[in-house]
C-alpha cells in the first residue's frame, strides 16, 4: 500500500462537496422511488435462508428460478419499507470466495429499530458470529459467503445522528 496524502484527499472531498452538494431545500426530487432490491450471490440457498430469516429476522418472500441461468435460484428477503435483499446461486459455476474489488460490494447497511438491533446483536453473540459494534448503533459482520453486512439502529436518512437525506 502506498502512502496516502490525507490532506489532498480532504481537499478533493471539499471541492466535490462545493461543486455538487446542494442544500436540502435546493435539491430536486429524486427520479427513483426506492431500492427495489440488491442482489448478492449465495453458495448455499438453505444456509443463506437460515442466516437471513432465522438469525437476522428478514422473512423470505419468494424463491424462484433465475430467468437468466437455468438451475439457478433467485430469492428475496423483506428488509422493510418495501425493500428487498435478493440472492442468486449459480450451481455449476466455479465462483471464488467473496472479494472486495472496484465496482464490487463493500457492505450492505440495513436500518433496524433499536430494540430489534439489541436482540439481533444478542443472537449474533449466541450463534458465535464474529461481529464488531461501532458507535453503539452499528454492528458489522459477514454473511455465510463473506459479504459484509451492517445493521444500523439509526433511522433511515440518518447516519450517527447526522441527517444524510
Amino acid at each position: 500500500m502506498t502512502a496516502t496524502d490525507l490532506s489532498a484527499i480532504e481537499a478533493a472531498r471539499a471541492r466535490i462537496r462545493d461543486a455538487h452538494l446542494r442544500p436540502a431545500a435546493e435539491r430536486p426530487a429524486s427520479t427513483a422511488r426506492g431500492l427495489h432490491h440488491t442482489a448478492l450471490i449465495s453458495s448455499d440457498v438453505e444456509r443463506t435462508v437460515r442466516f437471513y430469516q432465522d438469525l437476522l429476522g428478514f422473512p423470505l418472500t419468494e424463491l424462484i428460478e433465475n430467468r437468466d441461468y437455468p438451475g439457478s435460484s433467485h430469492f428475496f428477503f423483506d428488509i422493510g419499507n418495501g425493500n428487498l435483499l435478493a440472492f442468486f446461486d449459480f450451481p455449476g459455476l466455479d465462483l471464488g470466495p467473496y472479494a472486495e474489488v472496484l465496482g464490487g460490494l463493500h457492505h450492505v447497511a440495513i436500518s433496524v429499530e433499536p430494540s430489534r438491533w439489541d436482540a439481533i446483536v444478542a443472537r449474533l453473540d449466541e450463534a458465535g458470529i464474529d461481529h464488531v459494534v461501532h458507535s453503539e448503533v452499528s454492528v458489522y459482520f459477514t454473511d455465510p459467503d463473506g459479504a459484509r453486512v451492517e445493521l444500523i439502529a439509526d433511522p433511515l436518512g440518518e447516519m450517527y445522528g447526522h441527517r444524510v437525506l
